[in-house]
């Protein structure tokens, strides 16, 4: 097996020097570099630094953060492989961060082991989740072997277009002019039909399932 370069983006030198340390440990990982914020490792690789097998990305981050880099790479670079680091868990960053392209999302308190499992499961199948949304993201990313047999209204697809949005379900309620509780009943039928728990398999699915294009 070949040695996976990786490259930490996070502002916290002391937590980024600790992260490269235990990376390094692991067989057939390598850190390359390491940068304080998304504007260090934009201009490198936009001045020719080869993309790495696996980027490790700060969410928060002054001077440029985690989802403006996501922008940028999905943009400029859009191969990169990345895995948000984060102390964040509220629904709203990770939406943005898998909207933006990541391939996986982890707190930063997680464990080695499961480190070096989305490693792996990233460098294998391409995208990999924590506890934290696992369960909802790879039901959605391993839809049923005939997707035709989920017939989806004109409705329902356009409620699953405004979820993909970031639009509250009340803002979603007022475009489409129904009520809250109707909307209300949209998501429980789609959670029902497409098997998934929360907002964040809704806009899964819809992504790979072409209803929103990122």
């Amino acid at each position: 097996m070949n040695t996976k370069n990786i490259i930490i983006v996070d502002d916290h030198a002391l937590f980024a020097n600790a992260l490269a340390k235990l990376l390094n440990s692991f067989p057939d990982y390598e850190v390359s570099k390491v940068f304080a914020n998304g504007k260090e490792l934009t201009e490198a690789l936009a001045s020719g630094l080869s993309l790495p097998d696996l980027i490790l990305l700060d969410v928060k981050m002054p001077i440029m953060d985690g989802i403006a880099t996501m922008k940028w790479l999905k943009k400029f670079k859009p191969d990169a492989r990345v895995l948000a680091l984060s102390m964040e868990n509220n629904e709203q960053t990770i939406l943005k961060m898998i909207k933006h392209g990541t391939r996986g999302y982890i707190l930063k308190d997680t464990d080695p082991k499961t480190l070096l499992t989305a490693l792996k499961t990233v460098d294998e199948q391409g995208y990999y989740y924590t506890e934290l949304v696992s369960k909802t993201i790879l039901n959605s990313m391993n839809p049923p072997t005939d997707p035709q047999g989920i017939t989806l209204k004109e409705t329902e697809i356009e409620f699953l277009r405004l979820v993909c949005e970031e639009k509250t379900y009340q803002e979603i309620a007022g475009i489409m002019h129904k009520s809250v509780k109707t909307i209300d009943g949209y998501r429980k039928d789609l959670f029902d039909k497409l098997g998934v728990k929360n907002r964040i398999g809704l806009v899964i699915y819809a992504i790979r399932n072409h209803i929103f294009e990122l």
